[in-house]
């Protein structure tokens, strides 16, 4: 029996920002559909898809926050795009030969980051804020060149060029996990540790950081080589681990590192580190490697709104302090040269790859003997543990009509009398061994 096509569903970030649209955090719209929010957020995020009637459900809300909240215009571009989509899924195991005499189309990398609008204060500080939704809906999308991101003539950041990475195993298949593996980490552990270098002012724990999350990649690797997105992958666990609270409870981690050697470099990691984490890991991702705001909202966890303010936020004190960065290219260019100004240690995929079978060998091991320790303690309780009910001793009584045995006690005046007498005829010696005659 064929069975029936899938309910279309509009991208990740048309997602996103139709449930945004309604003001409907994850929990919300998780309760309406029942499923966790964590799963509304791999949806988002592009990472899973709904299947099923949650399938059915999730597209049922989302086209009527679309048709809620769009116009007659919008209403017949999201049918539209609805409609390719759904052609798209049905024919992509169907697809036309390419003749061989026409060659085939470069593709071209598009971005569909948002400008940033930069208006300039009365103090000369340079303050941006996102689009608003619909304006960004209506603004028809072009793909962005591949050149450098240079400020446009209206005051906007021209939107930099984001690449979506592919698995290493796509690309090559004849490629074994471990190649495909050491290619990734030697693409991207280079970029990574001057990230979280940036994030946490220590240079040791940027090379730790990295080097835990290609771990934890190699770990689950065959989920990490259908990701979508493998370097973001590997960045979000550097990112977390990087950031994490419990570090500064680590006596490695109590006295700061050498400052850079440039003092413009250490004024500016200065001002960097002294910004909110929260603050410091959005501008990064945004300023620093190129992603647009949905997916840094996405990729922090917080709402798309939130995210704008925490960059702004993050400009503002930046230019307080830097007046000379108030322009968000100038910012982008400085977050590159400082990164790049340090000597720092890059992680070697094979030991990355050694040290994550070792690791994955000892906890598994530990796992089996705690595991060991707990069942051999309950077959020793077992072994002694009583086999048949003892009542417990009843509480003893007192018995009436046996007069209680008398301890010793005071002597009366009798025994006294007594006691005094024999100690005064008796003479101590041999004399008293001698009977005497009367």
């Amino acid at each position: 029996m064929p069975q029936s096509p899938a309910t279309p569903l509009p991208s990740p970030k048309e997602r996103r920002r139709l449930r945004e649209a309604k003001s409907l955090s994850h929990a919300d719209l998780a309760a309406k559909i029942g499923v966790t929010r964590e799963t509304v957020r791999s949806w988002e995020t592009g990472r899973t898809n709904p299947r099923g009637r949650k399938r059915e459900t999730y597209a049922k809300l989302l086209d009527a926050n679309a048709n809620g909240n769009a116009g007659p215009e919008e209403r017949r571009r999201s049918a539209e795009e609805a409609k390719t989509t759904f052609a798209k899924t049905v024919t992509k195991d169907a697809k036309p030969p390419t003749p061989t005499n026409t060659p085939a189309p470069t593709p071209t990398p598009t971005t569909h980051r948002h400008p940033v609008r930069t208006k300039p204060t009365p103090g000369g500080k340079s303050t941006s804020r996102p689009q608003p939704a619909a304006k960004r809906a209506a603004k028809p999308r072009t793909p962005a060149p591949l050149a450098s991101a240079a400020p446009a003539a209206n005051g906007h950041i021209r939107p930099l060029p984001v690449r979506v990475t592919r698995p290493e195993t796509a690309r090559h298949p004849d490629l074994t996990p471990a190649q495909a593996f050491d290619a990734l980490c030697a693409r991207c552990a280079p970029g990574l540790v001057r990230q979280t270098y940036l994030l946490t002012g220590r240079r040791g724990l940027a090379h730790e950081s990295v080097e835990r999350a290609f771990q934890l990649a190699w770990q689950r690797w065959p989920e990490v080589a259908i990701d979508r997105d493998p370097a973001g992958w590997v960045r979000a666990a550097a990112y977390e681990y990087a950031m994490s609270p419990w570090h500064r409870f680590r006596p490695s981690q109590r006295h700061p590192d050498a400052p850079p050697a440039q003092p413009a470099d250490r004024a500016f990691l200065d001002v960097l580190l002294s910004l909110p984490p929260a603050q410091r890991r959005t501008l990064m991702l945004y300023d620093g490697i190129g992603l647009d705001l949905p997916e840094t909202a996405a990729e922090t966890e917080a709402s798309t709104p939130a995210t704008a303010n925490r960059l702004l936020h993050a400009r503002e004190a930046i230019a307080e302090r830097l007046p000379d960065l108030a322009d968000p290219e100038a910012l982008h260019l400085r977050l590159a040269e400082v990164g790049k100004a340090e000597k720092l240690r890059l992680p070697k995929a094979d030991r990355v790859r050694t040290g994550s079978e070792y690791r994955a060998r000892f906890w598994t091991r530990a796992a089996i003997a705690f595991t060991a320790l707990i069942i051999g303690a309950t077959a020793l309780t077992l072994r002694n543990a009583p086999t048949h009910y003892e009542p417990p001793q009843a509480p003893g009584r007192a018995i009436s009509g046996v007069p209680p045995r008398m301890g010793p006690g005071p002597l009366t005046y009798e025994d006294t009398t007594l006691r005094e007498k024999l100690r005064a005829e008796l003479p101590n010696g041999q004399e008293r061994l001698i009977p005497q005659a009367k």
